[in-house]
Formats: structure tokens, C-alpha cells, sequence
């Protein structure tokens, strides 16, 4: 398999939404994308693809969000959403993606990441429960599914708070 991993361009976005609506089984991650396009933040978002052959089989999205709390806004990323095509899933692109956007984010500067996402995948890439950290979702989400990460030693330290989606997150059912 030669796997390529790069940053997405505009004549990926058609095949990025038919990735994540596959992926899902329904388009609410493919409308995700589409919308925080429209943010200005995505200028600063990490959107990277998978192809074999020439043929995009993988998409990750990692996101500016805040975690904040009486006293300080702290910047970090969401990562969300990740999908694989069905036909290639349990073949390590995932993982490629993941490892391929962590770093490219802390090379941008960013000191952690966030997820909400299966609590056994997660965790093989450094991702651990955010209230270890004190770090809360905005919404009511099962403690082991929301996590997080230092991307450089000492990310987190100080950091607590509650994350701080951009509206669009909360605009798709």
C-alpha cells in the first residue's frame, strides 16, 4: 500500500464530504467540514487527506477551539472530525492521519489537542481523559470519551476549563 498523506486542496472537498458521509453513514460530518470552511478560523485548521494510488481514502480535521475558565483563555485544536473510507478502515490510516496531524500541529505552535472519540482508539496515540486536566466538554459526554493531549512536555500544565467549540460544531445534529 503507498499510503500519502498531505494537506487537503480545493478539489478535494467534494471527495473529503463523500469520505466523512461514508464513513458516518450520514452527512452531518461532511456539513461540519463544509461550514467551518466558511469560519475564518479554518485558516488556521489542520485538514490533511490519505490517498493510495492517487485516490483519497482518509480525511482529519483538527480545529481551533479554547478551553477557558474564570481567568485565562487557553488556545488548542480539536480534532474532529477523522474518517476512512469502509473499504480501508482497519488498515492504519487512521493512525497515519492522527500521528501526520498531531505533528504537523505542534510544528504550527499548538501545545495540545482535544477529542471526543472511542476511548479505546484514542489513548494509542497519548490522547488521556481531559479532567485529568481539568478540562470539561461544553456539553454532558462520558468522562472516558473525552480526551486530551500535550503535544509538547508540559502542554496542559495550568491549563483547566471548559472547551469552546465554534458554533458550527454545535449547528449539526
Amino acid at each position: 500500500m503507498n499510503l500519502v498523506v498531505r494537506f487537503e486542496s480545493e478539489r478535494d472537498y467534494y471527495q473529503i464530504k463523500h469520505i466523512n458521509d461514508m464513513a458516518f453513514g450520514q452527512e452531518n460530518e461532511g456539513i461540519l467540514i463544509e461550514n467551518l470552511r466558511k469560519n475564518q478560523q479554518y485558516v488556521n485548521a489542520i485538514s490533511l487527506v490519505a490517498e493510495i494510488n492517487d485516490k483519497l481514502v482518509g480525511h482529519i480535521l483538527f480545529f481551533p477551539v479554547q478551553i477557558a475558565n474564570n481567568e485565562k483563555i487557553h488556545q488548542s485544536l480539536a480534532l474532529a472530525p477523522m474518517a476512512v473510507l469502509p473499504a480501508y478502515q482497519n488498515q492504519g490510516i487512521g493512525g497515519e492521519l492522527i500521528r501526520a496531524g498531531l505533528e504537523e500541529a505542534k510544528d504550527n505552535g499548538y501545545k495540545s489537542a482535544i477529542v471526543l472519540g472511542h476511548k479505546d482508539y484514542y489513548p494509542k496515540f497519548g490522547f488521556k481523559m481531559a479532567k485529568n486536566w481539568n478540562i470539561r466538554a461544553p456539553y454532558t459526554v462520558p468522562l472516558e470519551n473525552f480526551m486530551a493531549i500535550e503535544l509538547v512536555e508540559k502542554g496542559l500544565n495550568y491549563v483547566s476549563g471548559t472547551v469552546r467549540y465554534p458554533a458550527e460544531f454545535n449547528d449539526v445534529g
